[in-house]
């Protein structure tokens, strides 16, 4: 199948930058020519894409997939997972494996490459979680990214006592990607006062999915986001934030994007779609079925202020952050919010949900809908332009669209795993009426034509211009240098005692040692030390002399007697 020759005629061919009206030849796998009236082998196969786009097809930069996460197990693998992807028009997805706290990084790598190889039907890359940190994580880093084609790290600021990293931990991580040249993933929440804000939701009472939303407030995450940019920018490297949930944290994005930084960011599907009332439905398991973190928000307007954010170039990406549980699963919280398992399906409505919220609504144009699901992805990740783009020599990932056809989601008709969906009966223009893999035609008009396993592990490169470009010419133009001056001659100050105790130090050179160790200038020094204070009530004292009177019970105290209460 990865021979067969297909020609495309009749389409329009969407980039991230570009429109026009070509034929696609596709042969081996690799995109062989685009224009018109193309002269071609006879033998292939001919798709009518009359009336209808022609566009890479998606990336899904963060999906989980056969994992357990917290106490419990993700309902898709990783073939079930990349079924639903190129059901839905995604040819690529980007899977993160996470390691336990103090486990190995590349152990986790290993696993994860172990069930996707046998499984994946599609093009697949890893993200590697850090969940703590020291110099074995550090070398570990540098042999996935040297041996193993890892180019993406995940760190997270939240979950504290599982995944959290403190500052200075997250400040050496961020130094350790500059320098391996790899993307820094940071999911910024301020997870110690997420773990505080839990606490006092559950002493109040409120038990119910409404405590995500309420001991996570979107001010823990736009602080969490300017900490995480101003760390990353202490130490020159370019950050990639992850799962934007609110105004605030956007226009803290685009406040750093204004002054320079190197920073982009991707938003989910849900954030940009849906808002925080859900956790309020009197229906447990419908509000349950929500639980993501960060959490959906109350705001009505946060959902289109975050997909305007995607078509102004604020946002970068929209990933589906596919992590389906079933409700028995999530009744795992039934009676603490903080067990509720973190997480929503998406992965295989992530192109048409987009495209009916962004491009029908007219907040992004066909163009921009291919850069936020595919091209911008590709550019930041290091796989443009054999991914992200139609062009002769490219990977022929291409998705034949239908922008007229409309398709009802449903639970009940939906590939991916889970029993909710959280976009169920939302009518969706934008329908991928055939997906192309590698050149292999492995969906057409909802029929699935792809086996197990045939899917392909893409080892990544490092140092992306797209991030690095730019970072690496400040390097150049901004180091930072010594003043040249003559050394200073003059006479130095001699330290205080008390300075000298408090750092450990011995006598001055010049000083006499005494009893204790002290110097005899103690003496001689103008300053009151009460740490060292001669008062003491043990032993003789100066009035030891006077004689001492008997003890008198005064009956009108001052202040009056007292009632008695105490």
């Amino acid at each position: 199948m990865g021979s067969m020759r297909i020609l495309i005629k009749g389409g329009k061919v969407v980039n991230d930058d570009v429109t026009q009206e070509a034929d696609v030849y596709i042969e081996n796998g690799i995109i062989q020519q685009v224009g018109k009236e193309l002269m071609i082998p006879g033998g292939a196969k001919v798709i009518d894409a009359s009336g209808k786009l022609v566009m890479p097809g998606g990336i899904d930069t963060c999906v989980h997939l056969q994992q357990t996460f917290m106490n419990a197990s993700i309902q898709d693998d990783f073939y079930s997972g990349t079924k639903a992807a190129l059901m839905g028009g995604t040819t690529m997805v980007l899977a993160l494996a996470l390691p336990e706290q103090h486990c190995s990084l590349l152990d986790a790598y290993e696993q994860c490459r172990a069930l996707a190889d046998a499984k994946a039907c599609c093009d697949y890359a890893l993200h590697v979680g850090v969940t703590w940190w020291g110099p074995k994580v550090r070398n570990e880093m540098e042999t996935l990214v040297r041996e193993h084609g890892v180019n993406s790290f995940q760190m997270y600021m939240a979950y504290k006592d599982m995944m959290m990293l403190r500052d200075s931990e997250l400040y050496q991580t961020l130094q350790t990607c500059k320098d391996i040249g790899a993307i820094a993933r940071v999911h910024a929440e301020n997870g110690e006062l997420v773990a505080e804000s839990a606490k006092e939701a559950l002493d109040l009472g409120i038990s119910g999915p409404e405590g995500i939303e309420i001991s996570r407030p979107e001010e823990l995450e736009s602080e969490a986001t300017h900490r995480a940019v101003t760390i990353a920018n202490r130490a020159r490297c370019p950050i990639y934030l992850v799962n934007v949930s609110s105004m605030s944290a956007g226009d803290m994005i685009a406040a750093a994007k204004m002054q320079g930084k190197v920073v982009h960011a991707e938003t989910t599907v849900a954030h940009a779609v849906l808002n925080g009332m859900q956790y309020y439905h009197q229906d447990w398991s419908h509000a349950a079925a929500h639980v993501i973190v960060p959490p959906l928000r109350l705001d009505p307007n946060t959902p289109g202020y975050l997909m305007g954010l995607l078509g102004n170039d604020t946002l970068s990406v929209v990933a589906s952050e596919h992590r389906p549980f079933s409700i028995k699963q999530r009744a795992l919280g039934k009676e603490d919010f903080t067990k509720i398992p973190h997480g929503v399906p998406g992965v295989q409505d992530r192109m048409s949900v987009i495209w009916e919220r962004g491009v029908v609504t007219g907040k992004m144009d066909e163009n921009r809908f291919v850069a936020v699901t595919s091209s911008n992805a590709a550019k930041i990740y290091n796989l443009y332009p054999r991914k992200g783009r139609i062009i002769p020599g490219a990977d022929a990932d291409v998705v034949v669209w239908d922008p007229d056809a409309t398709r009802t989601i449903s639970v009940s008709t939906q590939v991916q795993g889970g029993d909710f969906n959280l976009y169920e009966g939302q009518r969706c223009h934008g329908v991928p009426l055939v997906t192309i893999s590698r050149g292999r035609l492995v969906c057409e008009n909802g029929v699935f034509m792809c086996a197990e396993g045939s899917g392909k592990f893409y080892p990544q490169r490092t140092f992306p211009d797209y991030l690095y470009k730019k970072m690496v010419q400040r390097e150049k133009a901004q180091v930072y240098k010594g003043v040249a001056r003559d050394p200073y001659s003059g006479d130095v100050a001699k330290v205080a005692n008390t300075m000298k105790k408090e750092l450990g130090l011995g006598p001055i050179d010049g000083e006499t040692p005494t009893k204790g160790g002290l110097s005899a200038s103690r003496v001689h020094q103008g300053v009151r030390d009460l740490h060292e204070s001669s008062f003491s009530l043990s032993g003789s004292q100066v009035d030891d002399h006077i004689p001492k009177r008997s003890s008198a019970r005064i009956l009108a105290p001052p202040g009056g007697r007292s009632s008695g209460i105490w």
